[in-house]
């Protein structure tokens, strides 16, 4: 007898499952950068609209695939037609490269988590130089958060083409994150389901600590008023829109086969419209109250900077002019400068070179993503706290819960498919196929190091030896997952209404859960959310072409920054080949399986 599908064990773990899965850094180091550079709140607009035609519509179509068809991404899309079957296919080689990558952010939050135990925080002060006679030249030019990211983390080298051999430290970090997976996955959604509990609810206590601990700085208001005063001519601004699409497309994780998997351990007659609704709401609220923080946060690093930066420049024109002490204020600094300038214009143009040019709106100007955020920014504001050690403990947990919940889904969109497989599961129990899958991506990591691991993770890269994984890192966030995604959801969509038909999966699904389709699901699905999709890839492939050579951020550790470069020509091919091997498995699936029938018919044809 066929043995039972497993299933979740109560509908809350789906859900739980789901919004683990779907809200991760994205929300936390995307969103609040988008607000920044695409009018604050006036960004909001395009986002919720974007939510309503896109996000939410997309979500429920892969919910009620998986709980119809009730199979991984493979088996699902080969129920509807085996020449469909590379649409599966492509997605779990999209969820292979992106969880070779995704880990390592997890093993930087352990690198980091472990480190703020220390007393003071390593990256709150610059060290010593060689000769003991001062600060490090690298550090001074940058500062002690970029230092401790780009030089103690990553040990970055000059370029991708530079690379060195292996350490044992950050090893160790990557090797506890996969660790950590494996155990999550152990037994299917019989521990995923226990586990989604903690990742997905721990997140929202630490940022309500955060929330409450943010309002009190000094300094949050200004980030506050930065993010919430609307700036609407953004709103004529294509870019806003599709920044909107595509922050909901991603940060949902559609088109991974990570929702079908969870959604085919439902029960048949489970409301997946009703939670399709609800993890879209939370992630979308998540994201917004996470800006929250993060500004607040914001608003006190950059109020801090830019009244460190007065401080300066009045100890300065103070001890330069010989002026008596509390004389010179911020109220009274431009007034005082034009005085001096005037009267003392010799010894004050010696001066001025010196003189930094302070301005609290060009601190909260500056844009910060990703890695930069979480890494840099956070840091920088954290290292100014009381208690600066709980708060980066709680910071880095948090980090580290976003990225397991995330791994979670990750794996389930490669597991599920492995465990539907009877020829792999009548050989191999579920705990061996976790154990194998998690070890061979571990193994593929260290052995293609300099394509996934970031630097000094890399570095576990020999010491001393500046390496470029964390250029290859970026390779694989910006190309691994964008154009294969956006042709995955659109096949996704186009073979439900137009092969399987729309009719045949209404019919279906007031089968399954007793409810009828409205008309607002079938309009998306048909219509709106395949156009918006094309649109989407149109404007991808048209940047990347008119961008002309693709270009990357390399840290230059003499003028403590990061400076443009060129792509050299075998880092493109690395970034074909990721585009080619996901997308190109959906044509040459199906020519595969034409071919494979045809030959069968002319086998079986009788001979004359």
């Amino acid at each position: 007898m066929e043995k039972a599908r497993p299933q979740w064990g109560n509908p809350l773990q789906f859900v739980f499952a789901c919004i683990s899965y779907a809200v991760g850094l994205g929300n936390v180091w995307r969103f609040p950068y988008l607000c920044q550079m695409y009018g604050g709140g006036s960004f909001l607009v395009p986002y919720i609209i974007m939510l309503i035609v896109e996000g939410m519509p997309l979500l429920y179509l892969e919910l009620a695939v998986g709980q119809r068809m009730r199979q991984g991404s493979i088996g699902a899309w080969r129920t509807i037609s085996p020449y469909l079957s590379g649409v599966g296919v492509a997605s779990v080689v999209v969820s292979f490269f992106l969880s070779m990558y995704y880990n390592v952010i997890n093993a930087w939050g352990f690198w980091y988590l472990f480190h703020s135990f220390q007393d003071p925080l390593p990256w709150s002060v610059c060290p010593l130089n060689s000769n003991h006679t001062g600060y490090d030249e690298e550090c001074e030019k940058a500062s002690s958060t970029q230092y401790f990211w780009y030089r103690k983390t990553l040990n970055i080298s000059p370029s991708i083409q530079e690379n060195g051999g292996v350490q044992w430290e950050p090893a160790l970090c990557l090797t506890l994150a996969w660790l950590m997976v494996y155990l999550c996955i152990l037994r299917g959604t019989e521990s995923t389901g226990k586990v989604v509990y903690f990742t997905a609810s721990m997140p929202y206590c630490v940022l309500i600590i955060y929330l409450v601990r943010g309002l009190t700085l000094h300094g949050a208001t200004n980030g506050l008023m930065y993010m919430f005063t609307p700036k609407m001519e953004q709103l004529a601004n294509p870019k806003a829109w599709i920044n909107a699409a595509t922050q909901i497309f991603f940060s949902l994780g559609l088109g991974f086969g990570s929702l079908i998997a969870f959604a085919s351990y439902n029960e048949p007659s489970n409301n997946c419209q009703k939670h399709a609704i609800i993890v879209s709401i939370i992630n979308s609220s998540t994201s917004i109250f996470a800006s929250i923080v993060t500004f607040s946060i914001y608003g006190f690093k950059a109020t801090f900077n830019y009244e460190n930066c007065l401080n300066k420049v009045i100890l300065l024109l103070t001890n330069s002019f010989d002026l008596e002490d509390g004389s010179l204020t911020a109220s009274n600094l431009e007034e005082v400068k034009d005085y001096l300038a005037s009267t003392y214009p010799n010894k004050y143009s010696e001066v001025f070179p010196h003189i930094r040019n302070c301005s609290l709106e060009s601190e909260l100007n500056t844009a910060v993503q990703g890695t930069g955020l979480a890494f840099i920014v956070y840091t920088e504001a954290i290292k100014n706290m009381e208690v600066s050690q709980l708060w980066s403990v709680l910071y880095f947990f948090m980090l580290l819960m976003l990225g397991i919940g995330s791994m979670l889904g990750n794996t389930a969109a490669i597991l599920t498919p492995l465990t539907d497989s009877k020829v792999i599961s009548s050989y191999l129990p579920k705990e061996a196929i976790s154990g194998q899958d998690t070890l061979l991506r571990h193994e593929w990591v260290e052995k293609c190091k300099t394509i996934t691991l970031g630097d000094r993770l890399e570095h576990i890269t020999s010491q001393g030896s500046e390496v470029a994984g964390n250029y290859w890192f970026d390779i694989f966030n910006d190309y691994a997952a964008t154009l294969s995604l956006l042709l995955i959801v659109l096949v996704e969509t186009i073979a439900v209404c137009y092969v399987y038909g729309l009719k045949r999966f209404e019919s279906d699904l007031r089968a399954m859960t007793g409810r009828t389709l409205s008309w607002y699901w079938k309009v998306m699905w048909a219509f709106v959310s395949p156009l918006l999709i094309i649109g989407l890839f149109i404007f991808y492939l048209s940047d990347y072409i008119l961008a002309g050579t693709m270009q990357y951020q390399a840290w230059d550790a003499t003028q403590g920054q990061l400076v443009t470069k060129d792509y050299p020509p075998h880092a493109l091919a690395v970034i074909g080949l990721l585009v080619a091997s996901s997308t190109m498995c959906i044509p040459l699936v199906a020519l595969g399986t034409f071919i494979r029938n045809r030959l069968k018919r002319g086998g079986s044809a009788p001979v004359a």
